[in-house]
């Protein structure tokens, strides 16, 4: 029996440290894991292609901001079958309903959430997505 092809992640954040801790827990829970630290760098994997699963999107980033993102990977329609969530430390409601209002599956306020907790609130939202 094959075992299932591994859970694609891609992760957006220009913090580095979070970035690498993030990668380190993800990619030790079995994902494959890419990592962008702009929102430039993450439309060129995606426009060169890459497809994950889920994607994880910090909102406050230099240049283009997460939300911003969004909106690109969403007119270009990049990742029409990915989970998209945000996780950012931007726990204000207007942030919070204008990211609902583009369609995220998901929001996780980074400040309040440890990276296994973030890893398991991945793993339910992915799950409730599927079903």
């Amino acid at each position: 029996m094959a075992d299932a092809p591994q859970k694609k992640i891609l992760l957006i954040d220009d913090d580095k440290f979070l970035l690498d801790m993030y990668v380190i827990k993800f990619t030790g829970a079995k994902y494959e894991v890419q990592a962008a630290d702009s929102s430039d760098a993450a439309l060129k994997l995606l426009r060169d292609g890459f497809q994950p699963d889920v994607a994880l999107i910090d909102i406050k980033m230099a240049g283009m901001d997460g939300l911003e993102l969004l909106e690109a990977i969403r007119k270009e329609r990049l990742i029409p079958k990915t989970v998209i969530i945000m996780l950012t430390n931007q726990g204000q409601s207007d942030d919070i309903a204008r990211a609902q209002k583009m369609g995220v599956d998901g929001y996780i306020v980074k400040a309040t959430t440890i990276p296994s907790e973030v890893l398991s609130e991945v793993e339910k939202i992915m799950t409730s997505k599927r079903s």
